[in-house]
């Protein structure tokens, strides 16, 4: 069997995609980003986005099942942040189609200022990422002799390791409740979004290595439990199932997460 390889150009100045936008800003400095420049940046945001905001995902849904009350508050946000009236759009129609398109329209309607209010939903997924961080456990490795803050001397080539999982439940750093899913820890008086210090909440990283794709990660995150929480109640497929981890580089859930899917009746 022969196999042949075409060469096709295709013009990506007019695509909007991640990768036209580089290869755009690569014909501007050909020699610093080059294809290996590129190959490596896409790969990355491809190992670095897809299983973490998949797995986080995951988990918020699971976290979710264990508490209803937090479901719906989260459902009630979503309901007073869109100014889109579905029902004005059902008119009582199943029409597959028109199902499909009040979906399309749904989250058409989820803009950026509509995000940027919905404070407890973002609140939650913090709470998830503090509880159950997409990457466990990290490390970075000395380029220089180095005295950590608690006096710990660091020589050149050592590697300095932490575990996110374990420190987003130590009681010293979150207080007696640090085991529990509380995004109320994460709101001021007034219900706004209060960020703790990236040293420790430490999902994310902190300073020069903080995660570039964190905002688009929570964008991603949020527009996908909007769509979802709006249309669907989640319910575990069986409640008795002890739900944990599997240990890898990214923290999968093991087995999966069998859910039950149940269609809200929209008003």
């Amino acid at each position: 069997m022969c196999g042949y390889i075409y060469m096709v150009h295709i013009d990506f100045k007019d695509k909007e995609d991640i990768l036209s936008r580089f290869l755009v800003e690569s014909e501007k400095n050909p020699d610093t980003m080059n294809e290996k420049y590129l190959r490596d940046i896409i790969l990355n945001f491809m190992i670095a986005g897809k299983d973490t905001t998949a797995n986080t995902l995951s988990w918020f849904i699971y976290l979710l099942c264990k508490n209803p009350t937090i479901q719906e508050k989260i459902v009630q946000e979503i309901k007073g942040s869109l100014l889109f009236s579905l029902q004005e759009k059902i008119n009582n129609n199943n029409d597959e189609a028109h199902e499909n398109n009040i979906v399309d329209n749904f989250v058409a309607d989820i803009t950026d200022a509509t995000l940027d209010k919905m404070h407890y939903l973002h609140a939650a997924l913090t709470e998830t990422l503090r509880l159950y961080p997409a990457v466990p456990t990290d490390g970075r490795v000395a380029l220089v002799d180095d005295v950590l803050p608690d006096g710990l001397k660091v020589k050149k080539g050592d590697g300095v390791y932490y575990i996110s999982y374990a420190m987003g439940r130590m009681p010293y750093i979150w207080g007696e409740d640090a085991e529990e899913f509380r995004p109320e820890r994460w709101l001021d008086p007034n219900g706004v979004f209060q960020p703790q210090s990236p040293f420790k909440f430490i999902s994310f990283h902190a300073r020069p290595r903080i995660c570039l794709g964190k905002d688009f990660a929570y964008r991603q995150m949020k527009i996908f439990a909007i769509a979802m929480l709006h249309f669907f109640r989640f319910r575990l497929a069986d409640d008795t199932r002890n739900v944990t981890y599997k240990t890898m580089f990214t923290l999968h859930i093991a087995g999966g997460l069998p859910v039950r899917a149940i269609r809200r009746t929209l008003q």
